[in-house]
């Protein structure tokens, strides 16, 4: 069974006065979901030195891990810990192709532990044309079978209007493609999309 990973996309403010509490409060929480089984990795970065809003961003194998840890015991307790200096904005999950274009950071902390800087963790998206051939091989079937099957099956549907037929085509492939086909594809594709592309 092909599995489709999901990225985590967080976004929290952290209290300015508690920055070294903060970097080692999500060091923890990295460390806590790095022994999940289906744990892909994680990062975060600041904006800025000085700024109040942090980025995080972690990765599982499927949505079933991803439950696992999201609901997970360690992870409330480890939650609960930050709340007097972590505040949680806003949080995106994202599957498929949206997951090519994620390039989470890992921060380098010094001895001190202050953060020197940030390293991307993940590798960068496959080439334009992969990306082409991936969406085009889940594209054609789909909008073939649909074909066939509606010339088939709809009497009349010859003498539809030519822009009324793609209308109605594209308003019932577009959501199949985004939410079935493609992130089905992209993980049966995954070791082709990502060969070349190791760190």
């Amino acid at each position: 069974m092909a599995h489709t990973p999901i990225t985590v996309a967080i976004e929290r403010t952290v209290d300015p006065d508690r920055i070294a509490e903060a970097t080692i409060w999500v060091q923890t929480g990295i460390n806590l979901a790095n022994k999940y089984p289906g744990f892909l990795g994680s990062g975060w970065v600041r904006t800025g030195p000085e700024s109040e809003t942090w980025h995080m961003l972690y990765r599982f194998e499927d949505e079933q891990t991803l439950r696992d840890w999201e609901e997970s015991a360690e992870r409330g307790r480890w939650l609960s810990s930050g709340e007097e200096f972590v505040h949680h904005r806003r949080s995106e999950k994202r599957t498929g192709i949206e997951g090519w274009f994620d390039v989470p950071h890992t921060p380098v902390i010094a001895s001190d532990g202050t953060m020197t800087g940030s390293t991307p963790i993940v590798t960068p998206p496959p080439p334009r044309w992969k990306q082409a051939v991936s969406i085009w091989l889940g594209f054609f079937p789909l909008n073939l079978l649909f074909t066939l099957l509606v010339g088939a099956l709809v009497p009349g549907w010859d003498a539809v209007p030519v822009p009324l037929k793609v209308l109605i085509t594209t308003l019932v492939l577009t959501p199949l493609m985004a939410y079935l086909v493609l992130p089905r594809v992209t993980a049966a594709l995954r070791p082709w999309l990502e060969r070349g592309r190791r760190g």
